[in-house]
């Protein structure tokens, strides 16, 4: 089955997602896992050294401004589920205006860490995160996090819990759980212009904790 964004838009709003084997597999598998990771927004954890590197002025933060980028660095790890079909229907869905990316850069203008994802209603649905310094996907989740919340989100699907989404809060609900929550947050209207757009976030959103 070839993946479209009206697949994935449909599969999304049904609560499951696929993933490839590998970079170089043709084999797509769709998963609905029993116990699923959400990030709630309003319980996101950040610390002190991180609230104020941002303060320093030291990085720099845009979103949508390199999405084929981030989606990239994503996918270049040694071991991945991001194949050339994943990231083909994600770039459709970014230029048909569903998917977004929020970028972290270093002084130099390169990338230092980046997320991207997909944004239906009050559901965002976060695909994967690159450092390419230390605490660049932090960053990057942390900016994510106060432009979901400025705008209204309701629910941050991580998918799985990892050890690191933990430390900031990240927890397990069961399928049923996530399934409710999925409904209601799709029935929420969110100003999606006010989430994505060019310029970072003010510093109280939730970096000034």
């Amino acid at each position: 089955m070839r993946l479209t964004p009206d697949l994935i838009v449909r599969a999304y709003a049904g609560g499951v997602f696929p993933m490839a084997e590998s970079a170089d597999s043709d084999a797509i598998h769709w998963f609905e896992p029993r116990r699923r990771g959400v990030l709630p927004l309003d319980g996101f954890h950040i610390s002190r050294s991180l609230a104020r590197t941002r303060r320093r002025g030291k990085f720099r933060f845009t979103c949508d401004a390199d999405f084929q980028g981030v989606m990239a660095a994503c996918a270049d790890r040694e071991e991945t589920w991001i194949n050339p079909e994943i990231s083909q229907v994600f770039f459709d869905l970014h230029s048909a205006g569903f998917a977004h990316s929020v970028e972290v850069w270093s002084p130099d203008e390169t990338l230092a860490g980046g997320v991207y994802g997909l944004a239906m209603g009050g559901a965002f649905f976060a695909e994967s995160m690159v450092s390419k310094v230390t605490g660049g996907s932090k960053m990057a989740l942390t900016e994510l996090v106060a432009r979901l919340r400025l705008a209204g989100f309701k629910l941050m699907d991580t998918q799985y819990l990892t050890p690191h989404l933990a430390s900031l809060g990240g927890v397990e609900i069961t399928r049923g759980d996530y399934r409710q929550r999925l409904e209601d947050a799709l029935r929420t209207g969110c100003d999606h212009r006010q989430a994505f757009g060019p310029s970072g976030t003010p510093d109280g959103a939730v970096w000034g904790r």
